[in-house]
């Protein structure tokens, strides 16, 4: 069994990211703060488990988003944008996609994961995640005031 200090530890190093992934895929900051921090705090109380996974943060995400689908569906919330940040266009603008390309892109870029680590976190195949991404990336590339390879580090899918 690990330590709680080991789930300190990566508390520390991941949750700013899981946070910024969660925004960005619901577009409600509120619902993505809840949402995270009940994701980890199911991930402490399942802690041997969730620090033996091939990636914790992913089950922290991917728990995280079931939250805030299951959350939305219950209801409508106000979205919160957070003021002065820059990034209102672009969570406006994911908002649009598609539930499943939104969580493939947003995996992709903001959390840096693999088209395989995708598919498997999602059940799906490599090739339904490319199909995903590219439509998002197309979609995007339609309706952004800016240059999307920016957005994504100058990557293509």
């Amino acid at each position: 069994m690990r330590e709680p200090a080991d789930f300190d530890a990566f508390y520390d190093a991941t949750s700013r990211h899981v946070l910024h992934q969660l925004y960005a895929l619901t577009g409600d900051l509120g619902l993505a703060r809840d949402c995270t921090q009940e994701a980890y705090a199911r991930a402490w109380r399942h802690w041997p488990a969730v620090s033996a996974a091939t990636s914790p943060d992913a089950w922290v995400r991917g728990t995280a988003w079931r939250l805030a689908s299951g959350r939305r569906r219950g209801g409508t919330r106000r979205r919160a944008t957070p003021s002065g940040t820059g990034s209102a266009d672009v969570v406006e603008a994911l908002r649009r996609l598609p539930e499943k390309q939104r969580y493939a892109i947003v995996v992709r870029y903001l959390a840096g994961a693999s088209v395989a680590d995708i598919a498997a976190e999602t059940g799906t195949s490599a090739a339904t995640v490319e199909n995903r991404l590219a439509k998002a990336h197309a979609t995007l590339a339609r309706i952004l005031p800016c240059d999307i390879a920016a957005l994504t580090g100058g990557h293509r899918v």
